[in-house]
């Protein structure tokens, strides 16, 4: 079995970006972040200045892009909901972390809004990590199923943005990435993508 649990950042990094933090968070509490966020952010920016410009960068785009305001009731994350292509699932995997299911086969990449399809992957991830239980785990599980996949499912922009947003504004969100029912046709897609 795989090590779940996240690494560790020491003491002194975390006092000393919380404490820089906490200057922000005091001026405007909007921006505040958890100690596990802070955590998150330290671990995958490697240095205290790094995490902290992340985490502003991060309260900044959040505040920019309107991520408070996404929610089920928008007919953009209602027409995406409708196809049922992407769905934070009820359960959860075998450590605990809530599964995003998205069926490849459903989404087809010449049919789909680039900026409406990005509101509704950060829709997504916002519930997916809403029901992370982060003392316990603090990561998602993410499930392609390619089954019956065609060349016109495959959609680079949406697997750039996807890694781009978990990277920059979700950074050790992903917890595990699984691909199921892949078939031939998908491995030249695959050594596209890997690099990523």
């Amino acid at each position: 079995m795989a090590n779940s649990s996240p690494a560790e950042v020491s003491k002194k990094d975390f006092d000393d970006l919380k404490q820089r933090c906490q200057i922000i968070f005091d001026a405007d509490p909007s921006q505040r972040v958890n100690d596990f966020a802070i955590r998150r952010f330290l671990r995958a920016f490697k240095t205290v200045n790094d995490a902290f410009t992340a985490i502003i960068k991060y309260n900044n785009w959040r505040r920019e892009f309107g991520v408070e305001k996404i929610s089920e009731n928008d007919a953009g994350v209602q027409a995406e909901l409708a196809t049922g292509k992407i769905k934070v699932l009820d359960h959860r995997d075998h450590l605990g972390r809530p599964i995003v299911y998205l069926a490849a086969k459903l989404h087809v990449a010449a049919e789909r809004d680039r900026d409406e399809l990005t509101r509704f992957i950060v829709f997504v991830l916002e519930r997916a990590c809403s029901r992370c239980e982060e003392e316990i785990i603090d990561n998602i599980c993410i499930v392609f199923d390619l089954q019956d996949f065609a060349l016109a499912n495959m959609d680079y922009q949406f697997v750039k943005s996807l890694i781009w947003l978990l990277g920059k504004y979700y950074p050790e969100r992903l917890g595990t990435c699984l691909i199921i029912n892949s078939s031939y046709l998908f491995s030249g897609c695959w050594t596209v993508i890997r690099p990523w």
